[in-house]
């Protein structure tokens, strides 16, 4: 039987470790400390947990499902030990080739990649939203770049672009409600390692992503009411 989530995070426990800096599918972390992760459900592997991380989301694909769904489960760090928030692990749908090495992702290969990443901008379509963090209110203008060739790749950019293609942040679906980007390949940008890959809304349905990790709106609004602007937020994706 899987151990439940609560009882997992008590077990979480520090080696004695700590790496110079690391670099995970382009984010820099100028110093971790390798922490033992049970994962929920596969064998039990070590993750490079960023040091200055204070909030995380932790999400693990479902092996005992298909490829493009798993479980989130948030955790704050409180006197230097990291505490489930909520009672309850949360589904999400991935990208349509599921979880990927960070070295391995490609542009339009439909992956999500893992590895730790910090949370970025919060956009919505909406003009007000339940959270403590700054949001942009999207419109018909407001895009993510995602033709490799152009000089804006994997940026956001409001107005004219003279990018081949690109994803528009105000759309006819539900998806980019509340978007979040995850901030993979974006410090820096290397060409044609995957752009656009936020955390976003899903519907009922659970369809797969393109690369993104995606929840119900109602997980989406306790995620964001819970986030403090002050701390350091990342998302840790394990395959």
């Amino acid at each position: 039987m899987i151990q439940s989530f609560f009882f997992i995070i008590q077990r979480l426990r520090l080696l004695i470790t700590a790496a110079l800096i690391i670099l995970i599918g382009g984010c820099t972390v100028t110093q971790s400390t390798q922490v033992k992760l049970p994962h929920p459900f596969l064998a039990t592997i070590d993750h490079s947990i960023p040091n200055d991380a204070e909030q995380m989301i932790i999400v693990g694909q479902n092996a005992k499902d298909t490829l493009i769904h798993g479980v989130m489960f948030a955790l704050e760090k409180k006197r230097g030990k990291w505490v489930k928030v909520f009672n309850d692990n949360i589904k999400v749908s991935l990208g349509r080739a599921g979880i990927v090495a960070s070295a391995q992702k490609r542009e339009g290969d439909g992956a999500t990649p893992a590895g730790f990443y910090q949370l970025g901008q919060l956009f919505s379509y909406e003009s007000t939203v339940d959270t403590r963090l700054p949001f942009i209110q999207v419109n018909s203008d407001d895009k993510w770049i995602d033709d490799s060739t152009s000089s804006d790749y994997n940026t956001y950019v409001r107005g004219a672009t003279l990018a081949k293609s690109y994803e528009n942040l105000l759309l006819a679906s539900i998806d980019y409600k509340y978007c979040m980007v995850i901030e993979y390949n974006t410090h820096p940008v290397a060409k044609g390692k995957g752009s656009a890959i936020f955390f976003h809304i899903t519907t009922k349905e659970y369809p797969a992503t393109a690369g993104c990790v995606a929840v119900q709106e109602s997980d989406m609004i306790r995620i964001l009411s819970w986030l403090d602007p002050k701390k350091k937020k990342y998302i840790g994706i394990i395959p």
